[in-house]
C-alpha cells in the first residue's frame, strides 16, 4: 500500500507538470514578495499607504514597516505589491530603512507613476465639498453634451443617422 501511494504521488507530480525550468528561463512575474519590496495597503484604515516588507512571517503574512509608523504584521491579502524595491537587510532598523528610502526616493517614484496618480486622484475626489462635486458633475455633463452634439453632426454629415 505504501508503494502504491508513493507511485501515485509520483504520477500526480509528473502529471501536474513539475518540470525543472530550462537554464536561462525568465520568471513571468515582476512583483515578487521579498524583503525590501514596497507595497500598498489596499484594505482597512490605512488604505493607500505605502509600506516596505521587512520580513516574511509565513505564506500569508509579512512584517511591514514605514519610517513614521509602528512595525506590524499584515496579511498579503491586504497588500498590493509594487514594482519598486528598496535594498535593505532583513528586519532592518528604522534608521536603516529611512536612509534606504531617502536614497532610493521610492515614495516619490511611486507618486509619479500612473498607479500613484490614480490613488492621489481618488483621495482628492473624496475630499471635495458638495459644491465642488456639483461643479464637477455639471462640467462632465456639459462636456458629454458637446461630444454628443459633435458626434451627431459627424454622423449626419456622413449620412449614417
Amino acid at each position: 500500500a505504501l508503494h502504491a501511494l508513493a507511485h501515485a504521488s509520483s504520477i500526480f507530480s509528473a502529471s501536474a507538470g513539475f518540470v525543472k525550468p530550462a537554464a536561462g528561463a525568465v520568471m513571468p512575474f515582476k512583483r515578487t514578495v521579498q524583503v525590501g519590496r514596497v507595497a500598498v495597503v489596499n484594505y482597512g484604515p490605512e488604505t493607500g499607504k505605502l509600506v516596505v516588507i521587512t520580513d516574511i512571517v509565513d505564506q500569508n503574512r509579512a512584517l511591514v514597516d514605514r519610517p513614521d509608523e509602528v512595525r506590524r504584521v499584515i496579511n498579503f491579502k491586504r497588500l498590493a505589491i509594487t514594482e519598486h524595491k528598496v535594498d535593505i537587510p532583513r528586519l532592518a532598523k528604522k534608521k536603516v530603512l529611512a536612509a534606504a528610502l531617502e536614497e532610493s526616493d521610492v515614495f516619490k517614484k511611486f507618486a509619479d507613476s500612473a498607479w500613484g496618480r490614480k490613488l492621489a486622484k481618488r483621495v482628492q475626489k473624496t475630499q471635495l465639498t458638495d459644491f465642488e462635486r456639483y461643479q464637477a458633475t455639471a462640467a462632465k455633463r456639459k462636456a458629454s453634451a458637446s461630444a454628443r452634439k459633435t458626434l451627431t453632426k459627424l454622423k449626419k454629415d456622413a449620412g449614417i443617422a
